[in-house]
């Protein structure tokens, strides 16, 4: 008793003080200004959302797919996931929208996108998961203008956050649209189940008629299968759609849309279906169209969905003629090694970029099955570039300080540094010395470590650097002469450093899309000024230089098996080994080029071991892949020739030139000579009669 007495003063007393300080603050009016304020902040917030959502965008985004566009602005293929055949309200069966608003939202013309008992249900169902600790809504009984919102552009999680936005949305797309369009939209986006989208290619699938002809039956099984699509198909489900058609055609009856013995007749009717639907697969090209979404997301920050969905008109680089004939030989495993004992393919990528612009005409990144955007190796992979970094880690910065294409290099086997590296050549064969053109032709290892030794190995890092190749300080040692990259390349980066020589000098980066524009036809993406892509590697000499000494590759050299018949083509080929085994190659590269486009093809295994290994270390072994895919390709350029000849063929006019000047001189001397004895042999004459007359007349 005694102990209760100060408990109850003490919280009488803290009443009386709480109440007091509640009075004299007002704390009542703060409390209702705090709560009106966020609702405020809340509902601008959601407003702002809504009206910049592009609402207006959203009939003409469903209404079409995302179309790719060629180089020459030709069509080349659309791209959609959520997406059927649309068509117009008129060509849905009546049917088809008393079902659907009969069971989903029979108050639909008459409300403004939302309900207010569903929310009220919402919130009722949102406190008892709650108490129940489940964060998230059961159901809320969500409008056909909330589903359509729901379905273009939230998620499907159940949660208040997501309920505000819809609710928003809903209103704002009620302010812009009719009725009759708002049910148009909602009923081409539904989900039917079996990978269907929209009423018209889900009356195909199940029904094999249009959706103008759909019966009261049919009509209420497609209604009854929106709530859940894989439960009540009537191919995989039929027992369980037929029961959830009745269900549908009970409620029809209720809203007054059929009568209760027409309910009563078709409840009691079989059900049938056929399936009359045919995929169009528009993907014509994939390994192209995966890298334009790849680009669209990370270049430009769209997403996936929106690429896929949003009725898009991508302009793209694409060279339809060169991806077909590309896409053919890939399809042909003539062109290819046998595969490994166990089945597995030898893998291959292939892309042609123009060097002028920098845009990727075609692109292969692999053999065998295509994933949507799954693993491209022309794009993704990273392997080491072997000997085709040559010109760009040595040649090209021996030019550029002070060397030329006929000079002199050591070919011969020795060690470097304190660890004793010791390059060698192809069959360990030396020449002793080996004229810079002929060492690149031939891909010797000796000169090229000696050449990079000679003007130093910061001077060949900073130029590998330069022609954009990812490249770290661990590389920074003589292996990088021979391709000795700790992080490796893909084709279409090593292509892209190739363009430099195609393009005088001055590198071009590689991408796939020049425009995109919007359904309603805003440019959102404009990549059209290929100059703010370029970058200066070098001078037009060395450029020009390289070149000469590059021809001799598929002339003399490396090369040769990969030369196209009738076109003259500059590049390197490059190998490199498979770890502990000189003999078995882990990569084989081919990259060339002409001045209107550059081809890298790379070939090997995933996964390299001793017995997923390719063969032939020359690296000519993809000659015949190369070939074909170039003889297929340059007909279809400009047909630019290159401005120089090939490096031996100037060498050896200049060793004519310089014996036949030689001699020249030699006449020129022996003529003076000649011409000098006769001119005194005339004065002597003319002395001596000079003397003569003199003594005669001395006489």
């Amino acid at each position: 008793m005694n102990n209760q007495q100060p408990n109850q003063t003490f919280w009488s007393g803290f009443k009386m003080r709480f109440k007091q300080f509640w009075r004299r603050f007002q704390m009542t009016r703060w409390l209702i200004v705090v709560i009106l304020t966020l609702v405020f902040v809340m509902s601008a917030y959601l407003t702002f959302m809504a009206k910049t959502a592009n609402v207006g965008d959203l009939k003409a985004a469903l209404e079409n797919p995302t179309q790719i566009y060629d180089r020459s602005n030709q069509k080349a293929g659309t791209l959609y996931s959520q997406k059927g055949t649309y068509v117009a309200l008129s060509k849905i069966s009546t049917n088809v929208q008393d079902a659907v608003i009969s069971t989903e939202d029979r108050n639909f013309y008459h409300e403004y996108g939302f309900s207010v008992k569903g929310y009220a249900r919402a919130f009722f169902l949102y406190a008892k998961n709650k108490v129940l600790r489940r964060g998230y809504i059961s159901g809320g009984g969500s409008t056909l203008t909330q589903q359509l919102v729901k379905n273009a552009y939230l998620t499907q999680e159940q949660t208040f956050t997501r309920k505000f936005k819809e609710l928003f949305l809903s209103i704002e797309v009620e302010n812009v649209y009719s009725k009759k369009d708002i049910l148009s939209m909602y009923l081409n986006n539904a989900y039917f189940g079996n990978g269907v989208w929209g009423v018209q290619d889900a009356a195909r699938r199940y029904f094999g008629k249009s959706a103008a002809a759909l019966t009261v039956p049919e009509s209420a099984v497609l209604a009854g299968m929106l709530t859940s699509p894989s439960g009540y198909n009537p191919i995989d489900h039929p027992q369980a759609a037929k029961a959830r058609r009745n269900v549908v055609l009970g409620l029809m009856a209720e809203t007054g849309a059929i009568t209760n013995e027409a309910a009563k007749q078709y409840q009691a009717s079989p059900l049938t279906t056929m399936d009359n639907y045919a995929y169009k697969n528009s993907y014509k090209y994939p390994y192209f169209f995966d890298a334009v979404i790849n680009e669209a997301v990370s270049k430009y920050g769209l997403t996936e969905s929106e690429i896929m969905n949003k009725g898009y008109k991508i302009y793209t680089t694409l060279d339809q003629a060169n991806q077909t004939q590309m896409q053919t030989l890939f399809k042909n495993d003539a062109y290819f090694p046998a595969n490994a004992s166990d089945g597995t393919k030898v893998q291959a990528a292939s892309i042609a970029i123009d060097p002028n612009t920098g845009g990727v005409e075609a692109v292969v990144g692999g053999r065998g099955k295509h994933v949507f955007r799954g693993y491209n190796r022309a794009t993704q992979m990273r392997r080491q570039p072997g000997s085709t970094i040559k010109p760009l880690a040595v040649y090209t910065p021996a030019l550029e300080n002070g060397y030329y294409y006929a000079s002199e290099l050591t070919d011969k086997k020795q060690s470097y540094g304190t660890n004793k590296y010791s390059p060698h050549n192809y069959g360990n064969q030396y020449s002793g010395k080996v004229p810079m053109y002929s060492a690149l032709a031939q891909s010797k290892n000796a000169p090229a470590v000696w050449l990079l030794n000679k003007i130093g190995v910061d001077k060949g890092y900073e130029s590998v650097k330069k022609f954009g190749l990812p490249v770290s300080k661990s590389d920074k040692n003589l292996a990088l002469a021979l391709g000795g990259l700790k992080t490796g390349v893909s084709p279409q980066q090593l292509g892209q450093a190739y363009t430099a020589f195609a393009n005088q000098g001055t590198m071009s980066s590689a991408h796939y899309i020049r425009k995109i524009v919007d359904a309603s036809g805003n440019v959102i993406v404009d990549n059209s000024d290929t100059k703010a892509k370029q970058t200066k590697v070098m001078s037009h000499k060395v450029a020009k230089e390289m070149t000469s000494m590059m021809m001799g590759v598929f002339n003399y050299g490396t090369g040769a098996s990969a030369k196209p018949y009738g076109y003259t083509i500059a590049g390197k080929t490059g190998s490199t080994e498979a770890d502990g085994d000189a003999d078995a190659t882990r990569d084989k590269w081919i990259v060339g080029y002409t001045p209107d486009v550059v081809v890298t093809t790379w070939e090997g295994f995933d996964s390299t071991s001793s017995t997923h290994h390719l063969e032939d270390v020359s690296g000519t072994g993809e000659g015949p892949l190369y070939q074909a895919e170039m003889q297929a390709i340059l007909p279809n350029t400009k047909g630019t020739a290159f401005d120089t000849k090939d490096a031996s063929t100037i060498a050896k006019a200049e060793n004519n030139s310089v014996g036949s000047s030689s001699s020249d001189i030699w006449d020129q001397v022996q003529k003076s000579i000649d011409n000098a004895g006769k001119q005194f042999n005339n004065a002597a004459d003319t002395v001596k009669s000079w003397w003569e007359k003199a003594k005669s007349a001395l006489n």
